[in-house]
């Protein structure tokens, strides 16, 4: 009996070695010999990545999540810091392997990459809390200036919002440089509203108390996600894997409890889940 225990023991041992070696297995030969991943990302999205003030270093939810996939896949992530703009065409030269830096999975994007997704979030309205009096549902958006990033998905959304719940006094959408520059437009009084996925919002009203107030829910369903090329199906298969085995261990969840997107989680990987 102790010797069927025994082995029976040594079989799911090895069952267990297995699957967590199933992840670093499917990474593309040259990955593997390398032992690097070249990721690119744009530090400009708390809590996502950013800058610490205090260091300089990159830091934010990306950058935890990214550190502890390598580690699953017994890499090292090299991470590149670049701009908006640049990040698909880097991805499709073959300058950086992946982009992991809150990239909205798109369809439109589909063609380009293949999605990793790990996070659900949405736009979301928000305003000043001193004008809270003003804003007592979104309706009260209607005919308001709201801005957002023109370089996502938001001015579409807020679009289409505004076409099926103001039709006679529709939101003016005024495109920003980015969500900082939409939140000082906002504080100048230059908009009355500003956008962004509410999967930063409790981070950003952490810093600032009292002084923005979310209204109502997400406008839309997105998903966020690793963009790998659409050719390295072994890639995409070891960070899905990798993720996955995160979920599995709690690591996942811990690092959502850190930054305070618990909301925003996900059960299992998802591949190419925007729209």
């Amino acid at each position: 009996m102790k010797r069927l225990i025994a082995i029976g023991l040594m079989s799911l041992s090895a069952t267990v070695a297995a699957a967590q070696d199933a992840p670093k297995a499917a990474l593309p030969p040259e990955i593997a010999k390398s032992g690097t991943i070249k990721v690119a990302i744009v530090p400009n999205y708390p809590p996502m990545e950013f800058k610490d003030p205090a260091t300089g270093q990159l830091t934010g939810f990306d950058v935890d999540l990214g550190d502890a996939l390598a580690k699953k896949l017994g890499v090292t992530f090299a991470w590149q810091e670049t701009s908006f703009d640049q990040m698909m065409p880097a991805l499709s030269t073959g300058r950086v392997d992946v982009i992991l830096s809150g990239m909205t999975d798109l369809a439109t994007r589909h063609e380009t990459a293949t999605f990793v997704d790990y996070l659900r979030s949405g736009p979301q309205f928000f305003v000043r809390k001193a004008r809270e009096g003003e804003f007592k549902d979104m309706a009260s958006l209607c005919g308001k200036k709201a801005g957002a990033s023109r370089r996502t998905s938001f001015p579409r959304e807020i679009a289409a919002w505004s076409e099926q719940n103001c039709k006679d006094n529709p939101v003016v959408f005024v495109g920003t440089e980015g969500s900082a520059d939409a939140r000082t437009q906002l504080k100048q009084g230059r908009i009355d509203a500003a956008v962004q996925g509410n999967e930063t919002l409790p981070y950003v009203m952490g810093l600032e108390p009292n002084t923005y107030m979310a209204l109502g829910a997400p406008i839309a369903l997105q998903y966020t996600g690793i963009a790998v090329p659409v050719k390295e199906a072994g890639l995409q298969q070891a960070l899905a894997g990798a993720l996955d085995a995160l979920i599995a261990d709690g690591t996942y969840k811990a690092l959502l409890e850190k930054w305070k997107l618990t909301e925003n989680g996900v059960d299992k990987a998802v591949i190419n889940g925007g729209k």
